[in-house]
């Protein structure tokens, strides 16, 4: 039966084929230490209790009904608020945020927006999707892959080729799948790039918008600063569009509340996107949101103790790393900057198993570490990068800490069967 072009060619996620797989080996009753999905497990991350009590006291007060179609005006007015306490970003509540449910669908909207197809989409590999949003609409993927040498972050040299024509410059910063961050510099040098290409554009050309992805962005860990483009170069704040929200900030996944800032132009766009597709973020939990983030004392309470948990793994996961490297292992780790993931490397392509099988090409590594150390993690060929690739993304999500002594244990014993 045919259907559509799009319905026949795009590709599933290759996260959740690989969850899947996972799932039926617990399901028979494996151990696996699964760190595939970038998600969190409510009984190790719970989300606030006061968000929670909120949620349900805003489901007790009856607010079932649809909720506006640019989210709540006292919702966006909360995000206005700490977002400028925070992070020292004006936008308008009425005309420059709009909410939705999670930041998928705005990612979305914000592709449908500013991409006709044809057009070009510029992102890095490894990155979240950007490949996916891109085939949706037919556009022309130009796509970077970057290096462990600048932490798989894009850099302005990287860069500077590419952007002749194009409408959409993807970024994210902290970066998924990755976890790592741009420094103060080199975000700076691509601000340059966006703002001078703009410039040598006439009027009636559309100008290069950049979309920045700061889900994560609360969740920086040491030293690590987060910095964006409207706040090192105030002229970018009428080509950049932010996707953030609660999922990831607060351990708030399955609760639904994302929001974009941007143009007043480009959000009312958005906002009649959203209102068509119906991707509202519930009106319960949008009055719950807006009750809870103005509770500086709690937010503060809540962000330290959930960083510090994240980090504590992270650390704990990468020192595990440096120790096998040490040991002599084809391993490899990128200290932890911020999200909650770690960037590991297994270099075992060619390796051969206790019965002899040669590990062939990076799927088979993948399947041998999930098999023989019941280790689930994600390869960055699932994030756009080349299927030749040694890295992964580690997620501790659903880490218990308790268990990773033993998860490095595993992972040895499989590591030194090999030869």
């Amino acid at each position: 039966m045919k259907l559509s072009h799009l319905a026949e060619t795009l590709i599933g996620s290759e996260i959740i084929k690989l969850a899947g797989e996972i799932k039926e080996k617990m399901a028979k009753g494996e151990k696996i230490y699964n760190f595939t999905i970038g998600d969190f497990d409510p009984k190790v991350f719970p989300i606030p209790v006061e968000f929670e009590q909120e949620i349900t006291k805003a489901y007790q007060e009856h607010y079932t009904n649809y909720p506006p179609a640019d989210g709540i005006l006292e919702l966006r007015k909360a995000v206005g608020g700490f977002i400028h306490e925070r992070e020292g970003l004006n936008y308008d509540p009425t005309s420059e945020i709009v909410i939705s449910c999670g930041g998928r669908p705005i990612i979305y909207a914000t592709y449908r927006t500013l991409v006709d197809r044809g057009e070009k989409v510029i992102y890095a590999t490894p990155s979240w999707n950007n490949n996916h949003y891109t085939h949706f609409l037919e556009a022309e993927h130009v796509v970077l892959e970057t290096t462990p040498g600048n932490n798989f972050m894009p850099t302005a040299a990287e860069l500077k080729p590419l952007l002749k024509g194009a409408t959409l410059l993807a970024l994210c910063s902290p970066q998924n799948p990755t976890g790592t961050t741009f420094g103060k510099q080199q975000l700076e040098e691509i601000c340059d790039l966006v703002l001078e290409e703009n410039k040598s554009r006439g009027d009636d050309e559309k100008p290069l918008f950049v979309m920045f992805d700061q889900m994560y962005w609360v969740l920086t860990f040491g030293d690590t600063v987060h910095y964006n483009p409207v706040s090192l170069r105030p002229e970018m704040k009428k080509y950049t569009i932010f996707i953030d929200g609660m999922s990831k900030a607060f351990a708030s996944t399955g609760v639904r509340v994302g929001w974009a800032l941007g143009p007043a132009n480009v959000i009312g766009k958005m906002k009649a996107i959203l209102s068509h597709v119906g991707a509202w973020s519930p009106m319960a939990e949008q009055k719950a949101a807006a009750r809870y983030l103005v509770q500086r004392e709690n937010v503060d309470k809540y962000l330290s103790h959930f960083k510090s948990e994240i980090e504590e793994r992270l650390v704990k996961i990468y020192e595990g790393f440096n120790k096998l490297k040490a040991a002599g292992h084809q391993v490899d780790a990128i200290a932890p900057q911020a999200a909650i993931y770690l960037t590991i490397k297994l270099d075992l392509v060619g390796k051969k198993t206790a019965d002899g099988t040669e590990l062939k090409d990076q799927a088979a590594v993948t399947s041998y570490i999930l098999n023989e150390a019941k280790l689930g993690i994600v390869p960055f060929n699932a994030f756009g990068a080349a299927k030749t690739s040694p890295w992964y993304r580690l997620s501790v999500g659903t880490c218990v800490k308790e268990e990773i002594p033993a998860m490095l244990s595993a992972l040895q014993a499989a590591l030194e069967k090999l030869n």
